[in-house]
């Protein structure tokens, strides 16, 4: 899952070419098939599975057949009496082609495209499939399928243009033994320099950026935060001791638990969040245990449902992590009081809990240059990354991460300057803070 224009079709014909022939490199770690293999190579549509598969694999159809062995596939191991012709479709178009093997049989490489249908991908056994483009849902499902009894390999290459699909996101947030993601950014070849890259930047939107140059799925319009990784990341940095900081958690079972942890430089007024924990279907004394590893006198802010009651015990949530030595506000999380609001909030301390004002406000920070995140906080940015709207509401998945930032955030007027000294020691609060 890579940039725009980085290789990813001329690497994985080169893997084809060794599957086909088992001429493998001797620096080859990977899968060896010592039989001729059945391949299927595949793509969007008859057209593009020509112009771009069958291309890489075997040279350019314009000029077929004088181009064969221009491609990835050794002109000599081609088996000319062994191919056929697709009908109906351009000159030069393939339905298949022989290649021999070292072990002398003959690999077969069948041409497939996913304007075809999930019926064409249905019934054969397979030994290897590339799906050059991001195929259906159902037609990935039937490729994964066919290769079942042969424990074959399902290889898939493509820049993720239609956003965080199913798929996308399988692969992204819940990857399974077996399977495995290999990105790779302009910042990685060596072909695209400077002057280029800033060409090609320039005629795309901001959330079409990070997936045309790093391969990151995109919602366009969709996503809630529109600034650049590259804007909001930084290097980890000492926290100077006077610097106020803030936790906050966001609860879950099935969906994670998750928690950040911020410090606010009071001198740029910057917002840092500089370590995050994120863990589902966990105890709350295995959080607890978790989260005492930190600095355990840091305020944590925590949503209105902490207050919920346990079928079990009886107890409120927050009330569980308190008793298992977490600095748990007094009372949930709300936003700063509106500046109308001010007197009437000062009797009670609080504000709204309204999701937008956190929002708004977090990407103002973050527009204006004030908020960072530490590099080493990757399931941050991963959930960064898939943080979108539909139908102008935000999708509460994977969420976790941003949902307890955002708590934080909202949190900073009861940020407390913390030092080793105050480590273990137990805070007390009000309705406006901390005493």
């Amino acid at each position: 899952m890579c940039a725009n224009r980085v290789g990813k079709t001329y690497g994985e014909a080169a893997e084809v070419s060794y599957h086909a022939t088992g001429q493998y490199p001797e620096w080859w770690i990977g899968h060896r098939f010592e039989k001729p293999p059945l391949i299927w190579a595949c793509g969007v549509s008859a057209d593009t599975t020509r112009d771009l598969v069958q291309a890489a694999l075997l040279g350019e159809p314009e000029t077929y057949p004088d181009s064969w062995g221009t491609g990835s596939i050794p002109y000599d191991c081609i088996d000319f009496t062994r191919k056929t012709i697709k009908r109906g479709a351009q000159t030069g178009t393939l339905a298949s082609v022989s290649v021999d093997h070292v072990s002398g049989g003959r690999s077969i490489i069948v041409f497939k495209a996913y304007e075809q249908g999930q019926e064409k991908f249905m019934g054969k056994a397979v030994d290897y499939i590339w799906l050059d483009e991001e195929p259906p849902p159902k037609i990935f499902n039937q490729c994964i399928t066919r290769t079942a009894d042969t424990n074959g390999l399902v290889c898939m290459t493509f820049t993720p243009e239609s956003g965080m699909t199913s798929t996308v996101n399988a692969f992204v947030n819940d990857l399974k033994d077996g399977q495995a993601v290999v990105q790779a950014t302009w910042d990685d070849v060596d072909h695209l320099d400077e002057a280029r890259k800033k060409q090609l930047l320039s005629v795309y939107t901001p959330a079409e950026r990070e997936m045309r140059s790093r391969g990151i799925p995109v919602y366009g319009s969709g996503m809630v935060f529109t600034v650049l990784e590259d804007e909001l990341v930084c290097d980890p940095i000492p926290l100077p001791n006077h610097w106020p900081r803030i936790a906050a958690i966001d609860f879950g079972w099935e969906h994670p638990t998750a928690v950040v942890w911020c410090a606010i430089d009071p001198e740029t007024d910057t917002f840092y969040v500089y370590d995050t924990y994120r863990q589902n279907k966990t105890s709350i004394p295995q959080h607890c245990l978790n989260l005492r590893r930190r600095n355990r006198a840091i305020p944590m802010a925590y949503p209105h449902d902490g207050h919920q009651h346990d079928k079990g015990s009886g107890a409120q949530l927050a009330q569980q992590y308190r008793d298992e030595g977490i600095q748990m506000m007094n009372t949930h999380f709300t936003n700063p009081p509106a500046k109308d609001a001010k007197a009437k909030a000062k009797l009670s301390g609080k504000g709204n809990i309204n999701v937008e004002p956190g929002i708004a406000a977090m990407l103002n920070r973050m527009e204006t240059g004030n908020f960072k995140v530490f590099s080493t906080c990757f399931d941050w940015f991963e959930e960064y990354r898939t943080y979108h709207r539909k139908e102008g509401k935000i999708v509460p998945l994977i969420d976790d991460l941003m949902s307890a930032t955002r708590y934080a955030h909202q949190s900073i007027r009861y940020a407390k300057v913390v030092t080793n000294n105050t480590m273990n020691k137990k805070i007390e609060y009000n309705n406006d803070g901390i005493i």
